[in-house]
């Protein structure tokens, strides 16, 4: 147990010293990095739409691969530091009124890629805090199906419990591959995955 933690605490310092190296807003960008070189979900002149982005760093990470041509748009409750190139939107992703907030800003366009890193506030209750994640993930399912184009990709964090396989299997509903990926640059003992749903499927 305790050998478990030191390596937990060990990679979590190592990844936050090379964010800051790296000029990263945070270690979690390393995982996005991680899931990129593995799937390759993002490609230059690509629309993303980052939710639940605070503090950036997902979205420093995404607009590095988008390049000039292509535009990340980030959104969450809580503020957000202005990144160059950037648009940043303040609301709440679960709220109607805040996705047509992203409508209006990606016009008439629909997004290539739809990324997320939210978590809820952690309780301790672990029954709890999984049954709140696949909230969140319900969520940016649903956001999905309303601003990602056809054959577009969702990336997803999901804490692992009890009803995981049922999100999985709704989401394998709207996308033609859908997997479960653990970067790295998760703590050792942290439950979360990430779901990495490919090939949105034709809007009907």
């Amino acid at each position: 147990m305790l050998m478990s933690y030191w390596y937990s605490e060990k990679k979590r310092e190592h990844y936050y010293k090379e964010a800051k190296r790296r000029g990263y807003r945070a270690r979690s960008a390393f995982k996005l990095l991680q899931i990129q070189k593995k799937f390759r979900i993002i490609k230059a002149g690509d629309l993303v739409l980052d939710l639940g982005a605070a503090p950036g760093s997902w979205s420093e990470v995404a607009k590095g691969f988008v390049e000039e041509k292509g535009r990340v748009i980030g959104v969450d409750i809580a503020p957000i530091k202005p990144l160059k190139d950037v648009i940043f939107l303040s609301g709440d992703v679960t709220k109607s009124e805040t996705v047509e907030l992203i409508r209006k800003q990606m016009k008439e366009e629909f997004a290539d890629v739809i990324i997320s890193d939210m978590s809820p506030d952690i309780t301790g209750n672990y029954s709890v805090d999984h049954a709140r994640s696949v909230w969140l993930c319900e969520h940016s399912l649903k956001v999905a199906k309303i601003l990602l184009k056809s054959g577009g990709h969702l990336i997803c964090k999901l804490f692992e419990g009890e009803d995981a396989g049922n999100f999985i299997e709704k989401t394998k509903q709207s996308f033609h591959t859908v997997k479960r990926f653990s970067p790295k640059a998760s703590r050792k003992s942290s439950s979360e995955i990430y779901i990495i749903a490919k090939s949105f499927k034709n809007k009907n």
